[in-house]
């Protein structure tokens, strides 16, 4: 198989800095060699620009969430990469960042397919929006922004609207949610699978669940987005939100392998590696064991 790399080296969506250093960690871990020995070609192009902007000035383009111009103009760039990388018959990687970058990548992935869903793989739901983020951070919208719900100059990312349809999204792992995103939920009636679900019925049962989900719907095409906190806390000190009673990195290795397997998976995030807080490449290290895992069986 042909893979992509695109590093997004962004920080503005968490307003936390050291992700955006993520892409280069991930380099220096030899992220190109490691999955190349799995018989695929990997093509690195490099990482996108990301326009500097002053802490002083991030709430210059709206008084309620932060940075929003330049993560505007990153997630457009992102997806039409994205989408070109597609259209000629490649994977796209892309390696952040933090989740902000989610936005830009689902917009891409879902210009291309037409059969088309999203696994977002988080700790957190990532559906709220300038009314209901407690931080006005973006990287806890992009997801919302991806089914159409919020505001304007992020809903129409790459294309006017929203990018998948809200029954085909499946949010796995999240155990830390706002009162907004449980009322979206709850309102939307979306697909929600906790970290209180898998730890009662196990990570096998839920993931064969959206699969089968998945399978009944006549879905094809998966963009697989994998956000580092979906992880227990006490493995991942190098990630910005991370989250206690998480999943073991056995559990992690088994959804990644069972989605891999599937070969429903067509595009993949794997972001919010912070080498800023990590302790002595624990995470970093970790983070290039899960990908050549992933990699192994895609």
């Amino acid at each position: 198989m042909d893979i992509s790399i695109i590093g997004v080296p962004i920080f503005y969506g968490a307003d936390k800095k050291g992700p955006e250093y993520g892409p280069s960690k991930l380099r220096e871990k030899k992220i190109v060699e490691v999955i190349g020995k799995h018989n695929h070609r990997v093509f690195d192009f490099g990482d996108l620009y990301v326009p500097e902007v002053k802490e002083y000035n991030k709430f210059f383009s709206h008084p309620n969430m932060k940075y929003l111009d330049p993560i505007v103009q990153v997630n457009n760039n992102l997806a039409h990469i994205v989408y070109s990388s597609i259209m000629g018959g490649s994977f796209p990687l892309i390696i952040g960042g933090d989740h902000s970058l989610g936005l830009g990548s689902v917009a891409g992935a879902s210009k291309a397919f037409k059969s088309f869903a999203v696994i977002w793989i988080d700790a957190h739901g990532d559906i709220n929006t300038q009314e209901t983020s407690e931080s006005g951070n973006v990287h806890g919208m992009s997801l919302a922004k991806a089914m159409g719900i919020g505001y304007p100059d992020l809903v129409d990312v790459y294309f006017k609207g929203k990018k998948v349809e809200n029954e085909n999204v499946y949010i796995v792992g999240a155990r830390d949610l706002d009162k907004g995103e449980y009322d979206l939920i709850k309102k939307e009636d979306l697909n929600v699978y906790t970290a209180k679900r898998i730890h009662e019925y196990g990570i096998k049962h839920v993931v064969n669940e959206v699969l089968e989900n998945l399978k009944n719907k006549n879905i094809e095409n998966v963009h697989l987005s994998f956000d580092l906190d979906f992880i227990d806390a006490q493995f991942v000190p190098g990630t910005g939100t991370p989250v206690h009673n998480g999943m073991t990195i056995e559990e992690t290795e088994t959804l990644l392998k069972m989605f891999a397997d599937s070969k429903l998976i067509k595009s993949m995030d794997f972001v919010e590696l912070n080498p800023l807080l990590d302790r002595n490449d624990t995470t970093a290290d970790l983070a290039i064991d899960l990908l050549d895992w992933t990699f192994k069986h895609i």
